[in-house]
């Protein structure tokens, strides 16, 4: 019986020991990302969009808030005049990204809560996720490619 007892709290014991961090590692996502493509799946119609050419958008993530600005690059000359900026906190559980937006301009988005999935390979992050915003009338499915900015 004591055999069998101290078999059991072993057991027991070793079963609680932490988690080893190599096996489930913290997706390194702090960091200033470029947006490289933008896909936008919304009531069957898919759109994507090229980051590259004409537009620039960044996202920068610390250890508690993220913050993203987006702007032409033609200077108000081109097709795409765009200004568009916001940020929020954010929380990441294993490949689960979910941000709250606090500040935008369109007060219909504020206070939504927005969760992805990210996955990171070398320098790039993708997050897809639905944006539901029933003030808004969107409902849409969003995958974004992102390219680490090195210094």
């Amino acid at each position: 019986m004591k055999k069998y007892f101290f078999s059991l709290i072993a057991i027991t014991l070793f079963s609680c020991q932490p988690k080893d961090p190599k096996q489930n590692p913290i997706l390194p996502i702090k960091g200033t990302w470029q947006l490289i493509t933008g896909t936008i799946i919304e009531k069957g119609d898919t759109i994507v969009t090229d980051y590259t050419k004409n537009l620039s958008f960044i996202k920068i993530i610390n250890d508690t808030h993220f913050a993203f600005l987006k702007h032409d690059l033609t200077k108000g000359k081109g097709e795409s005049k765009a200004f568009d900026a916001g940020g929020g906190t954010y929380t990441l559980k294993d490949s689960l990204y979910t941000e709250r937006l606090e500040y935008y301009k369109q007060k219909e988005w504020e206070g939504g809560e927005f969760s992805f999935i990210v996955t990171l390979k070398n320098d790039t992050l993708t997050q897809t996720g639905i944006e539901k915003v029933e003030g808004a009338g969107i409902n849409r499915v969003n995958t974004e490619v992102y390219m680490r900015v090195k210094r």
